[in-house]
């Protein structure tokens, strides 16, 4: 009874859904027929997989933070550098006819090496080329190691960490002692070494982008970081052990706190903060300090006055040291005040420059100098706050160079008039036994 009529409607409806779909067929066939005339003619207002790859490289890069440390990317290879220059430079690449050989000789193909035919030559030659690409095992020259050793711990700047903790202690109001001096001397030099150390250990991947520093014992492999972590040990040991048990624990303990504060403060934050230059000027006024408590055992106006010298002097001479080699900071990763916040290293350069006036004045004031030394030193320090002044108001190369110049013979030459000028110490008249009897008497 059913069959007829549920027929009829299946056939129905069968009928009316094939129309529909062959209309739309024919509709989705002219539209994708359109779109690929539209691509044809106007190839230039359609966005490619290429085009969408490339923005999506150009969106990592400019959004992938500030200066924060990023690994170097992978470099593209050859197919994929001509897949985005479209098909018609790879056709045209293809197009080049390769290489044939004239008489048995390649011809040879400017930037690229002819292959090494290895079947002519003799056997330990062939041996050594085998050789020579195979994976080494890093050897040590052992005639190399003083250069490497010297290298690693920055030896120029060591030498200045223990010529200023030198001064500090020939400032002291105490009477020299050569021993107590030598041990000084060399326990703030081997902990001057180990921190340097350390911090090359740290930024080896960093250093290698800069032109600067690229040339390193651990950055050119010269030797291994355990061998370099072990050499920084063995003198952080040695140094601390020697400040401590030969001179005094606080001057240990000052030497102990330099190597944190210049390892675990002031190397991270270079690529974290502007204020690393704040921290880097406390780890350079520690020396001084460690010569005067080398002396006398105590901290006083006067070791604070000479860390107080050396603190405001790091500024004028690092920040225009770096303002020269901003390119290089910035290409690893540092954030320096010549980098992120230019007028801030000038204003910063300046206002220490004028600081080192002050802080000369104070000198006779808690008693390590006479009042002569602000007089003759005031010259000096004019001198360099003029040449801060030219490089506030006009920061070019010419004046950051010499700016920097200025303050390496500025620093020595202060050092040498505060103990030219030092106070004598005066020690009390003893009274002979005979008129201390009578007085008794």
């Amino acid at each position: 009874m059913y069959k007829t009529p549920c027929s009829r409607l299946t056939g129905l409806l069968g009928t009316t859904v094939n129309k529909q779909l062959s209309a739309r067929a024919a509709k989705c066939h002219l539209s994708s027929h359109s779109l690929t005339q539209l691509r044809n003619t106007h190839p230039k207002e359609w966005l490619t997989f290429q085009q969408l790859s490339f923005l999506k490289r150009q969106y990592v890069v400019r959004h992938s933070g500030a200066l924060g440390q990023r690994p170097r990317p992978k470099q593209e290879s050859v197919s994929a550098a001509l897949e985005d220059r479209g098909d018609v430079m790879l056709q045209q690449v293809q197009q080049i006819p390769t290489m044939k050989s004239v008489s048995g000789l390649a011809v040879p193909v400017p930037g690229v090496e002819p292959p090494v035919d290895l079947s002519n030559e003799p056997e330990a030659d062939r041996l050594a080329h085998i050789e020579a690409r195979q994976w080494k095992e890093l050897k040590v020259d052992y005639s190399e190691l003083p250069d490497v050793y010297a290298r690693l711990s920055k030896i120029k700047l060591t030498a200045l960490v223990v010529t200023t903790a030198a001064a500090g202690y020939a400032m002291a109001p105490v009477t020299f002692d050569p021993y107590l001096f030598l041990y000084a001397s060399l326990g703030t030099g081997l902990c001057s070494c180990a921190a340097n150390s350390i911090n090359q250990y740290f930024e080896v991947p960093f250093d290698s982008n800069m032109n600067r520093t690229k040339n390193r014992p651990l950055v050119r492999g010269q030797i291994s970081p355990l061998h370099a972590v072990s050499f920084a040990l063995a003198c952080g040991v040695s140094g601390v052990s020697l400040l401590t048990l030969a001179v005094n624990p606080l001057t240990g303990l000052l030497g102990a706190l330099n190597i944190v504060l210049y390892t675990s403060c002031y190397t991270p934050l270079k690529r974290l903060s502007i204020t690393n230059t704040w921290m880097g000027a406390v780890v350079g006024a520690i020396p001084p300090i460690m010569g005067w408590t080398a002396a006398t055992g105590s901290l006083d106006a006067g070791a604070l006055l000479m860390g107080g010298l050396l603190y405001s002097w790091q500024f004028p001479h690092f920040n225009a040291l770096s303002w020269n080699l901003r390119e290089d900071y910035s290409r690893g990763g540092y954030r320096m005040m010549s980098v992120t916040h230019p007028d801030m290293c000038r204003r910063v350069a300046l206002r220490h420059s004028l600081g080192l006036i002050g802080l000369s004045s104070l000198a006779p004031v808690v008693g390590i100098t006479t009042w002569t030394f602000p007089l003759v030193s005031l010259p000096i320090n004019l001198y360099i706050s003029y040449l801060a002044f030219r490089f506030y108001r006009n920061a070019d190369r010419q004046n950051a160079r010499k700016l920097f110049f200025c303050s390496l013979w500025h620093l020595p030459m202060l050092l040498l008039l505060a103990l030219t000028c030092k106070t004598r110490r005066t020690e009390p008249e003893v009274l002979p036994a005979t008129s201390s009897l009578s007085v008794l008497s």
